[in-house]
């Protein structure tokens, strides 16, 4: 027999409450309802790169667009049919968003993005302006 977890008790009604708030909320604006997943944004000589936790979801239901120098994922985790009744649940499901502003020396055209065990990597190459360079120091 279980024992009575006042914890676990407080965090299903949490969890509920907030089940029927993205159900209300979502059905005046679509948006809202949206998750973001975890991200990393990093920078190499050449390039950044956006590197992005979506596990189990596939590469056509995600898409990756720049508009001006914002780089926005989106995408939707799709429930999936269950036996049972769910005692505890933690993973999102529905909707994702996923936005950063990448810096001006990014050339737009040759950002690329891949989809490589459940983490979607999208790399954007520095402008040759940005690139480092050593000068060499002339003497006289």
């Amino acid at each position: 027999m279980d024992r009575w977890d006042p914890f676990r008790e407080f965090e299903d009604l949490y969890s509920r409450m907030n089940r029927l708030l993205e159900s209300v909320a979502g059905r005046f604006d679509p948006e809202w309802r949206a998750w973001s997943p975890m991200a990393d944004v990093s920078e190499t000589d050449d390039a950044y790169l956006v590197e992005i936790e979506v596990p189990g979801i596939k590469r056509e239901d995600i898409a990756v667009d720049l508009v001006g120098r914002e780089l926005t994922v989106t995408g939707e985790r799709k429930e999936t049919e269950r036996q049972g009744w769910f005692r505890h649940r933690t993973r999102r499901t529905g909707q994702f968003r996923y936005s950063v502003t990448l810096p001006h020396d990014v050339d737009a055209d040759r950002i690329d993005a891949s989809l490589v065990d459940g983490v979607l990597t999208v790399r954007a190459p520095k402008s040759d302006t940005a690139k480092p360079r050593r000068i060499t120091v002339s003497g006289g």
